[in-house]
Formats: C-alpha cells, structure tokens, sequence
C-alpha cells in the first residue's frame, strides 16, 4: 500500500465467485452486473475479469455505463435497462448495446433509431413490472407493448429477444408469485407473435434460493463481490470471497487525558488516559456518518471500533495503551476469514446494506488490483 487510502481489488476472488455461484445456480447463463462502477470495485477491469471467467453477458443499468465499456474494449455481450427521456438509442445501436425498454414510447425510440441507422438485426429486451412498483411495463400494460413490439418486427425495426423482470425478495412465496406472473405475460408476449430467447428474473439471491426463478439466465451483482445477499447466511457460508478491502495509513497519534473531546460536538470524550489515532477517510470518501462510534477498523491485528463523529475526510480510534505509529495500516473492511472486519459489519453499523457500503466508497479512494 503506498496511497494513504486505497480500495484493494481481489479480481482473483470476482473470479471466483462468479463461478461459484454458476455452479450453485445451476443457470444455463449468467450476465455479470456492472453497473455503478461495479458496485464500487471498478467496472473496466471487473468487466474484463468477468468475461475472461467466461460471463455470458455484462448487465448496466444505463447506457452511459455500457458505453464506457465500450470505449475501454470490452465487446461482450451488453444489456441495459434504465432510461431517460432523452437517452441516444442510436449510440446503443451503433457500439451493440442492447437495451430493456419499459414503454412504447422507448420501444418506438429505439425502432426510430434502428431505421435512422439502417441497422440490421437490432435486438431489444422488454422489461416488466411483475410486483416491485419500479421500472418496466405493468401487467396491464404489457399487452399494448408486446403488440407494438410485433409491429416493429414485422416491419424488420427489431427483434424481441427476452423478457426481464426482478423479484423483490420479500420472501419465497412472494418472490414465486412473481415469477408466475412473469411466466404468463411471456406466455403472452408469444401469443402476441414475440418469440423471446432469454427470459430472465433472477439476481443473486433468487437465482442461490428460488429455482424457479433461474429461468434461461441469472443476473448477478452483490455475491460476484463477495458480498452476501441474506441476513441469515454469509459469505463464507455461500462460499465467497469478499473482494474489496478498504484500508488507510493511521494519519495521526495522540496521547490524551481522561475527559477529552473527540471530534464534532464532543460526542464521545475519553474515559481515561488513552492514545487516539486518526484514519483519513471519511463521508467524502463514502464512509457512513451513521456508523460515528460504532464502524470497526482493525489495527495490528486487533479490531477496535471509531469513537466520536465521522468526518468528511476523517475519523477518531481510541487504541488505549497499544502501540500504534502513524503510517500503520488500518483496515475498515475486508474479509472475515482473515480477521477483518467485513462490509456486513459496516453496514449493521450504519443500519444499512452491504451494498450500499461498497458502492459509496468515493473517487478519492484510488483502487488497486490483484490479490487483496
């Protein structure tokens, strides 16, 4: 480590996972999700490390992500599916992205641009709402949409070919229902004269629990980082390995007396004579506030936890007597099996998700790459 911040990235351990969970899921494909800057890892060499470990298909949710995969090289197979109202179907077209429309109105955009391009074999997903209240076409909707789809097929504007939806994970039976809508609506989109290939619900957790959901292709996100999607089962029970450790170089060491304030409105003061070491990374780098007096680091090889309030750019460790010097590793997350704190950890301290605590860590924090 030679930043006095980093992200390490384990591409080993993304490699891993994503075929571990292949082979949990027993999916015949599985499309990678990238989106977000990979959940924080970075989208261009995880993108690549992905496909190398043999990913069907790359998953983003705009297309401004997809595009900057294209730009680095990467021409594997592509999918997004948000879009906004004035989103350029035609530099999809023209890099080979495909894209999941939720409307006529993007349906008829991307048929639009394909004509304008005089493109030929342009392919489109239809994404449905089957329970989440989010993007995609309602039930209620679906069969305007899957009409219009056949027009543009017919005309040879596009082909139709899969349907996508995602569950909730509420719960098993919830998650089945929705999977039984999704399956009648492509009963229907086939009577309407679509003849999808790839028909698609699950993410991680549906595709390691549901197998009804598995369907013709998985998408997975948070397990090909390492992360666990369920609050009874863990990461190394599922076999993974966390990819990103979060660390810092100890900025600053002082001894101070019993009663000492500690950071903003002195919400924590020392109970004794203590040694207090500072880390800088704080909420600009994407460490939760929320977590003030409860994230723990590891120093030495011993976790403590922060004392005080989080920082924009830093935070408090009271180590008490251990020997602690400035330029010392500390470690925020990284994985359990090595003694680490972990993300999970993280999040119960921030009263969030382990999603959230690996996607927010900020630009400022370089990432490295090779084994964690």
């Amino acid at each position: 480590m030679t930043e006095s911040r980093e992200a390490a990235v384990d591409l080993d351990a993304i490699a891993h996972n994503l075929r571990t969970l292949r082979e949990k899921s027993q999916a015949p494909r599985a499309l990678a999700v990238v989106k977000a800057n990979a959940y924080g890892h970075g989208a261009v060499p995880v993108a690549r490390t992905l496909v190398a470990a043999g990913a069907d298909m790359l998953g983003t949710a705009d297309l401004t992500e997809a595009l900057a995969l294209r730009e680095a090289g990467i021409d594997a197979p592509l999918l997004c599916w948000l879009h906004g109202p004035e989103t350029d179907f035609g530099a999809a077209i023209a890099r080979n992205v495909e894209v999941a429309v939720s409307n006529v109105e993007q349906l008829d955009a991307v048929a639009d641009a394909a004509r304008r391009a005089t493109a030929s074999d342009v392919s489109v997903q239809i994404k449905l709402d089957t329970g989440l209240s989010r993007n995609g076409a309602a039930p209620e909707e679906a069969g305007a949409l899957f009409a219009r789809a056949a027009e543009h097929e017919r005309d040879r504007a596009l082909r139709v070919s899969g349907l996508m939806t995602h569950v909730s994970n509420t719960s098993p039976e919830d998650d089945r229902e929705q999977v039984r809508v999704f399956t009648g609506l492509a009963q229907e989109a086939r009577s309407a004269g679509l003849r999808p290939e790839l028909l698609h619900a699950a993410a991680t957790a549906a595709a390691l629990r549901i197998p009804e959901a598995r369907l013709d292709m998985v998408r997975l996100g948070i397990g090909l980082y390492g992360l666990t999607p369920f609050d009874d089962e863990t990461s190394q029970e599922l076999g993974l390995r966390p990819a990103m450790t979060l660390r810092a170089r100890v900025a600053a060491v002082r001894r101070v007396p019993a009663g000492a304030g500690v950071s903003y409105s002195y919400a924590h003061r020392t109970e004794r004579e203590t040694t207090l070491v500072l880390v800088p990374l704080g909420y600009g780098d994407g460490i939760p506030r929320q977590a003030s007096g409860a994230g723990p680091v590891s120093i030495g090889g011993r976790v403590y936890t922060n004392v005080g309030r989080i920082a924009m750019d830093q935070f408090v460790v009271d180590v008490g007597d251990a020997a602690v010097s400035v330029g010392d590793e500390a470690v925020l997350f990284g994985d359990a099996s090595r003694g680490e704190p972990s993300a999970d950890d993280w999040a119960n301290a921030a009263s969030t998700i382990n999603y959230e605590i690996v996607t927010r860590i900020g630009g400022r924090v370089p990432r490295t790459y090779g084994e964690a």
